[in-house]
């Protein structure tokens, strides 16, 4: 074989790699943009999880006005829409995110029947009212899977 036909390929999948790793850290990048106006994001430290593993949920006010969230704060579904989870809030209870305050929960993959879920994609959803009484609702989807990344 040609040294430079192997070099060629050699240099082609090392350029592959770091474009992936590159558009892999850009992803989890854009979850959390701060906008003008009415905005909440759901944000997670990574997509990809392993089965069992706790996930770390920040609910941020990404815009400029305050926001009320929801008496269910977060629900985890499965991709056809499937409620495994949900965390209402107490009756008592009202939560106020002020402009790019975060409200921090975590899941440890329990459904609310108390059996762990299975791997696959799942979604994760929050909802909160402006005080405007304009609704947001933003979501993500994170992967469980039986191995680390």
């Amino acid at each position: 074989m040609n040294s430079s036909f192997v070099f060629s390929i050699f240099l082609g999948v090392i350029f592959g790699m770091v474009i992936g790793l590159v558009f892999m850290n850009l992803n989890n990048m854009n979850q959390l943009i701060f906008v003008e106006g009415s905005s909440l994001s759901v944000v997670t430290e990574k997509t990809n999880f392993t089965i069992g593993e706790n996930i770390t949920i920040n609910l941020v006010n990404s815009g400029t006005i305050r926001l009320k969230l929801d008496d269910i704060l977060l629900k985890i579904t499965s991709l056809d829409g499937r409620v495994l989870y949900s965390l209402p809030m107490r009756s008592d209870q009202i939560i106020f995110l002020e402009p790019q305050e975060t409200k921090t929960l975590t899941w440890n993959q329990i459904r609310n029947d108390g059996s762990p879920i299975t791997t696959g994609s799942y979604k994760i959803i929050s909802s909160a009212t402006d005080d405007l009484n304009y609704k947001i609702t933003k979501s993500i989807i994170i992967n469980v899977n039986k191995t680390k990344y």
